[in-house]
């Protein structure tokens, strides 16, 4: 019985057609194949047609040598040197040195620089350089004092608020216009001749200075940031010291090379105005007398002070900025 049952064959029933299978996909069926690409049917142009990158010769690249990588061009100043500023006036003096044993010079106009610092070793000497120096630094730097505070403080008043700009900018924009030495005598009038006088004439000139450089550099801060402050609810006062005093820092210190410069310069006028003591006073008194090298030592000592102020106070800026990246290294 088994093996009768071996013998037969189950014959399954064949499937129905399925009628919505789709047919078979033949490489003959294919109508909108793309022909394939034989070396044959490539069509090559010539190299003349081509432009550009295109156009790179088809035979090997034996022997071509790949050009050489350009160094960059170095277009700043440079790094600095240590006290590489001294170059200048010490050129200046060697060449004043050389027309004067050249004889370029006449003694009785222009002293020589031997002449000169003889006549200072005896005003030393005498002790009238030292003091007449001390007298003319107290002046400076009462008038530079008096004169920052009063030109950040308007340059604040008027770089914060709308009120305070429209009550302050115009007088200042008017006296920038109105040199200080032009109201001498209008000072003289009202403060005389003592040191009241010379100690505004000063402040005048430096506070002008510094409210127009702070005033330029609070009035340039990005709104962005005064934005971001009022978000993050900050107070008056951590707004001026985070955003305002960096702001304003640059053109603070702009302002006050500025000012210590024009610190100098009234100083010098002011000692000649019915004076009694200080460098310029030194310096008219050696005049009437027609003394060329006591003339020349009270300039030399003006240009060291203000050479040396200027130093100072670049020293500072750069310690103060140190986080600006410029060309002044």
């Amino acid at each position: 019985m088994s093996e009768a049952l071996t013998g037969l064959r189950v014959q399954a029933p064949a499937p129905e057609p399925v009628t919505d299978r789709p047919e078979s996909v033949t490489p003959e069926s294919v109508t909108d194949r793309p022909e394939a690409v034989t070396p044959e049917s490539v069509k090559t142009e010539p190299a003349s047609d081509r432009t550009g990158a295109e156009a790179e010769p088809s035979g090997p690249a034996v022997g071509r040598r790949r050009p050489a990588a350009r160094k960059a061009r170095r277009l700043g100043p440079g790094r600095g040197v240590p006290f590489g500023r001294l170059l200048g006036p010490a050129l200046l003096v060697a060449v004043w040195w050389a027309a004067s044993a050249a004889g370029f010079l006449d003694p009785r106009i222009l002293s020589g620089p031997g002449t000169v610092i003889a006549t200072a070793g005896d005003l030393v000497a005498d002790g009238r350089l030292q003091g007449n120096v001390l007298i003319s630094l107290q002046r400076a730097g009462l008038g530079l004092l008096f004169g920052v505070l009063t030109g950040v403080a308007a340059a604040v008043l008027a770089g914060l608020s709308r009120t305070g700009e429209y009550l302050v900018d115009g007088p200042l924009q008017i006296k920038r216009a109105i040199p200080s030495l032009a109201m001498l005598p209008l000072l003289i009038l009202w403060l005389g001749i003592g040191e009241q006088m010379k100690v505004t004439v000063i402040a005048l000139g430096v506070a002008v200075n510094m409210y127009i450089n702070t005033y330029a550099s609070l009035t340039s801060i990005d709104n962005r940031h005064v934005e971001l402050a009022e978000v993050l609810g900050l107070s008056r006062w951590r707004f001026l010291r985070k955003v305002v005093l960096p702001g304003s820092l640059p053109g603070f210190f702009v302002g006050l090379r500025l000012g210590v410069t024009s610190a100098w310069l009234g100083l010098i006028v002011v000692e000649q105005i019915n004076a009694t003591s200080g460098i310029g006073y030194m310096m008219f008194q050696a005049q009437q007398y027609a003394q060329s090298d006591v003339i020349i030592v009270g300039l030399v000592a003006y240009g060291i002070f203000g050479f040396s102020s200027d130093a100072l106070v670049r020293a500072i800026e750069r310690r103060a900025l140190s986080w600006r990246r410029t060309l002044a290294g």
